[in-house]
């Protein structure tokens, strides 16, 4: 594994490197039905490989979708190709690994400041595990909502090594009737008084043994964009509780009413979380859970083939927070379904890779569409999902090909 100091002085790179000039971009089209998802793929990110821009400051970057066509190579997403999300511009480009602390306060019998190598002196553990973005997918809502217009990148599957949450809570002793557990980072806001970024999970959920502070994915000490020099893992939820450049544990006594759990990534208490597009009235609960998801990886819409040839699949599904059971796929607008062979199971929380010989197609337009069923029972459904968040996409994805 690499020394976790190695990257103590990245931040010599400065501001200048995240930014990009705007001539000699490529322009990757996402394919939104309503237009607009032509975005530059760039390559001068720290630490970064080919990514697609959304934005500079704070950085969003889109993981290209053919990366997740992994053949044989298997489910676990290249660090320098895994998505990147801020929400603020003044983010961590350095990291004075011997002076920082990881900090636990609030209801509990002994605050803590860790070091680094007090922390990694811990019993350590490993998970697989997707991080998905709760607004990937965002360009494919119909209508379209603000924020980040995101096509399928948003998400990454890493193995991840750390210690568990647990054995930090339980060194500093959680005090009888704490309510949740509050995560900060060392992103700041743009303006004073502005709320920090701050995401918090109940008691017993931050006590659970799996949810992790992570200092390593696929081997490899974290990238600095994707929260250096560690981050919490919360396998099975959306990436917003994530939290990066991890330096702050709080131990609240009533549940966290800070502006990023209160009133920020809320969803509709609605099934799929969907809602009639423009309807304000409903309840809404903080978003949670993953969704399962699939996807065909090598074909790309509107793609042609010989019409009579074998057309043979593959692609990915998520379980969401419970593991794939199944991936189907049709060719007859859903009135029959053929099963997909699941390739080998990396965990309930990881990608799980498929493949179907779909059998010859005959001359003509086609309709493909794939679905994955969780071990919840948990189905991707047909038709549209639609909330002002624009959250937790997972419609059935289809692809349209021609044979000819």
């Amino acid at each position: 594994m690499a020394d976790i100091g190695r990257r103590a002085a990245l931040g010599a790179l400065g501001g200048a490197a995240l930014s990009s000039p705007l001539w000699a971009q490529q322009l990757v089209d996402l394919g939104f039905k309503g237009g607009g998802g032509r975005l530059p793929l760039v390559d001068n990110f720290p630490e970064k490989a080919a990514m697609l821009r959304q934005r500079s400051r704070g950085p969003l970057l889109e993981t290209p979708f053919e990366v997740f066509d992994v053949g044989d190579r298997g489910v676990f997403t290249p660090n320098d190709r895994f998505f990147v999300r801020w929400h603020y511009a003044d983010i961590p480009l350095s990291v004075d690994v011997a002076a920082f602390r990881l900090k636990i306060s609030g209801a509990v019998r002994q605050p803590l400041a860790l070091t680094l190598g007090e922390l990694l002196k811990l019993p350590r553990v490993e998970i697989a595990a997707v991080n998905q973005c709760s607004g990937n997918s965002r360009g494919h809502f119909s209508p379209r909502v603000p924020g980040g217009q995101w096509g399928h990148g948003a998400m990454g599957n890493a193995r991840w090594t750390g210690v568990r949450l647990k054995d930090v809570l339980d060194r500093a002793g959680i005090a009888p009737g704490a309510s949740a557990v509050r995560f900060a980072g060392l992103d700041r806001p743009p303006i004073e008084g502005a709320p920090w970024f701050a995401k918090s999970l109940a008691v017993d959920h931050a006590r659970d043994g799996e949810v992790m502070i992570a200092f390593a994915m696929n081997g490899e000490a974290l990238p600095m964009l994707n929260g250096f020099p560690i981050r919490l893992v919360v396998p099975g939820w959306y990436s917003t509780y994530w939290v990066k450049a991890l330096d702050r544990i709080e131990v609240l006594s009533a549940p966290d009413d800070n502006f990023w759990m209160a009133k920020a990534y809320q969803i509709p208490a609605t099934p799929r979380a969907s809602v009639a597009p423009g309807d304000k009235d409903f309840p809404t609960v903080p978003i949670s859970t993953m969704v399962p998801r699939s996807f065909i990886t090598n074909r790309r819409d509107g793609s042609t083939l010989a019409a009579g040839a074998p057309l043979a699949l593959r692609g990915i599904a998520l379980g969401g927070a419970s593991g794939v059971a199944r991936v189907e796929l049709t060719r007859d607008s859903g009135r029959s379904w053929q099963t997909a062979r699941l390739d080998r199971d990396e965990g309930k929380y990881s990608f799980r890779a498929w493949r179907l010989d779909l059998g010859p197609l005959p001359r003509g337009e086609h309709v493909i569409g794939v679905r994955c069923t969780a071990s919840d029972g948990q189905t991707q459904l047909p038709g549209p999902i639609w909330n002002g968040g624009g959250y937790m996409y997972s419609p059935i994805e289809t692809i349209r090909v021609r044979a000819a």
